[in-house]
């Protein structure tokens, strides 16, 4: 069985996918600025350092910012990724031609804004935001909030640069792994439409929905997250 290595996603740090990780028999990699891991602003240089740390047909999971980052991966580095899961992952966080299903380009620079004056505020509102929707949306971000263990702000403001910045709508197709997505049917952070649409791009992927779901399915309902990917990670 090829080892699981998973990305965390934007802000929060490793904490929220701990649990997931443990019973999946699965480690984790810090993103840049998070952790032990130094601080990068470079996205591709990323991707090329997380390629580096994989054995080769590792299973590469990512959740949020870590679904984008897992995706470049697998399309740039096939020979490290036998298998790839993307957790409410999209191609493209923002809108752009033919891409509508996304936050608005303004949105996603006003809350920058909001970041680069102070953190704390702004994250509470967008973590209970993304939960909007979930059956336990209230438990989830207080789960969420009580684990995040944040990064300087200049991490956190490179990332939301990636968000901004990357499209890999035409990367996509090159991922030759066979591939799982997880979306939560009620994510309003990474709509479904979205998940739906990368799912088309990828050649052979499947798609898990998870209903009364919304950005962090593996917390508002572990046990079912657990059973809907153990077999692709395990098989």
């Amino acid at each position: 069985m090829s080892p699981l290595v998973i990305l965390p996603g934007w802000a929060l740090g490793r904490a929220p996918l701990a649990a997931s990780a443990e019973a999946l028999g699965g480690t984790i990699i810090d993103l840049p600025g998070y952790g032990a891991t130094p601080a990068c602003d470079d996205f591709a240089a990323t991707v090329d350092a997380i390629a580096e740390q994989l054995e080769p047909g590792a299973t590469l999971a990512g959740w949020s910012l870590g679904a984008l980052l897992a995706l470049a991966v697998a399309a740039r580095a096939p020979a490290k990724v036998g298998k790839l899961l993307l957790l409410a992952g999209t191609a493209s966080f923002v809108q752009r031609n033919g891409w509508p299903e996304a936050m608005p380009p303004a949105t996603l620079a006003e809350f920058a804004s909001a970041i680069a004056a102070d953190p704390a505020t702004p994250l509470r509102h967008f973590v209970a935001g993304f939960n909007r929707g979930d059956a336990r949306a209230r438990a989830v971000t207080a789960e969420l909030l009580r684990m995040a263990a944040l990064p300087p702000t200049d991490v956190l403001t490179s990332g939301l640069a990636w968000l901004r910045d990357v499209d890999l709508r035409a990367e996509a197709p090159r991922v030759t792994a066979p591939t799982l997505l997880v979306h939560g049917a009620a994510d309003p952070l990474m709509p479904l439409a979205a998940g739906q649409a990368l799912a088309s791009l990828i050649p052979g992927a499947r798609l898990s929905v998870l209903d009364d779901c919304a950005h962090a399915p593996f917390l508002s309902r572990p046990a079912d997250f657990v059973a809907a990917v153990a077999p692709f990670v395990h098989d």
